[in-house]
């Protein structure tokens, strides 16, 4: 990790909640963002935006107000790398509030509601709808190395596994708020609980939980930067979070009123994707690392 000591001292650029955590430039990469370009605000309240790489586009789902109402309105849309809205409603129909998305072997997962739904990304077909026993409200979607899919319930409290015969619980906690935010990412797992604002790594063979970072009420999506992390607050805020726990303020929308929900970072692009909701648009933002 790179950064400069200035005579010794360190400069404080914010404090956890609840937590004597502060932001040690000495101590972590330096990451700021510079806005590249930003779609029009055709889309459907974009809650999770996804990158295939196979076929160079960029998935969105489209809420379409209201956001937990099962009226089939729901929908996934593509956009360019360079900010056009290629289609708004690509695949429309079988979907009522998709959230979160997720891709393995040619197929993209979307968490709608009580349901995950299968897309066959090569005829933009629905393949599979997976119906989640007892589920209240799925929101984020991961896949691990190894094209395990898993997918949260902030409502219950859960995070599930789908698989071929379906879905089954695994991570609960009692004392989880909302669970939101999911990453597997280099045979590691990553989580958010929105509400209680605590950023976890998940011991995937134990479920034990360690706690990175607290002060993250809001938290939403999760993507990896380096050995850190980038964290969206779904008011509007993007997080800088450090291995260690130390949290940087990067972007703050909230004054606009625009929200900043379940983003995507494209490393080799140095591109960062974030979905706006109610201001119906993706936001492209450069990462530079120092």
């Amino acid at each position: 990790m790179k950064g400069k000591s200035i005579s010794g001292k360190y400069l404080f650029y914010g404090m956890l909640v609840g937590a004597a955590q502060f932001w040690n430039p000495a101590a972590a990469q330096s990451i700021s963002l510079e806005k590249k370009w930003e779609t029009v605000a055709s889309l459907k309240e974009p809650e999770s935006v996804l990158y295939d790489r196979a076929n160079n586009v960029v998935y969105v789902s489209n809420i379409n107000n209201p956001p937990a109402g099962k009226d089939g309105n729901g929908s996934v849309g593509r956009v360019s790398l360079t900010g056009e809205v290629t289609d708004v409603e690509w695949v429309v129909g079988g979907m009522d509030a998709p959230k979160g998305l997720g891709l393995t072997k040619g197929l993209l997962y979307v968490a709608d509601l009580t349901k995950v739904v299968v897309i066959d990304v090569k005829t933009g077909k629905i393949v599979r709808t997976v119906e989640v026993p007892d589920a209240g409200m799925l929101n984020d979607i991961t896949v691990d190395s190894k094209g395990v899919v898993y997918v949260s319930d902030s409502n219950k409290k859960r995070v599930y596994v789908i698989n071929a015969g379906g879905s089954e619980v695994w991570l609960e906690k009692d004392h989880f708020q909302k669970p939101n935010g999911l990453l597997a990412h280099k045979d590691k797992f990553y989580m958010i609980d929105m509400n209680a604002g605590i950023f976890y790594e998940v011991n995937k063979k134990t479920k034990e939980l360690r706690t990175i970072a607290e002060g993250l009420v809001g938290g939403d999506g999760i993507v990896p930067v380096g050995n850190d992390f980038i964290i969206s607050n779904w008011n509007g805020e993007l997080n800088h979070v450090s291995a260690k726990g130390e949290i940087k303020k990067l972007i703050d929308t909230k004054a606009e009123k625009i929200n900043a929900a379940d983003i995507d970072y494209i490393p080799e692009k140095k591109l960062l994707l974030v979905p706006t909701f109610f201001a119906n648009k993706v936001v492209a933002y450069e990462v530079k690392i120092n």
